[in-house]
């Protein structure tokens, strides 16, 4: 992207150009944003669950490094405020694609739980980000309504959050 606009139907957008601001909305899926200290590039991400499922966090390192020279191990990540594992109930036909490290099963209520930031960190790191440059929100949107909107626990009667990144030129 190299003009400020409104990008529509995307879950994923990247720049190289100062000055560009790019911005998610979310009210549960993860944010991402990652920086490409060596190179100047930055990305926006919006992953939801089916998002997570199609590896958007690792398409996006890798689409970086196609058109921008990026290497993971240069690159800084922030996984922001979403739901929690804890909130984050799920039926069969969703666990089954995610990792066992990613889900737990809770017999009482013979239900998953799928954990969306440790999904998304694994994919950061399996493209060759170095885990001491992924930072990771502790917090949720559904325990923390206070502070941020969940569209789950709002049963969608709700707001949403702007998340944003972006470069400007140095002084």
């Amino acid at each position: 992207m190299t003009s400020a606009n409104r990008y529509d139907g995307y879950d994923a957008l990247i720049t190289q150009t100062k000055g560009i601001i790019l911005g998610i909305t979310i009210a549960d899926c993860t944010p991402i944003l990652i920086y490409d200290a060596k190179n100047q590039v930055i990305a926006a991400i919006h992953a939801g669950w089916k998002g997570t499922v199609l590896q958007i966090a690792r398409k996006t390192i890798a689409t970086m490094a196609e058109h921008y020279g990026t290497l993971a191990k240069d690159c800084f990540a922030y996984i922001g405020t979403c739901i929690d594992e804890c909130d984050f109930e799920v039926g069969d036909e969703v666990a089954a694609h995610f990792a066992e490290a990613e889900k737990i099963f809770y017999e009482s209520k013979n239900k998953f739980h799928v954990n969306l930031k440790a999904a998304n960190k694994t994919q950061l790191l399996a493209a060759g980000m170095l885990e001491s440059r992924i930072e990771v929100s502790p917090f949720s949107t559904v325990q923390h309504l206070d502070t941020y909107f969940s569209h789950r626990a709002e049963k969608g009667q709700t707001g949403r959050m702007m998340v944003l990144v972006g470069m400007i030129n140095k002084l």
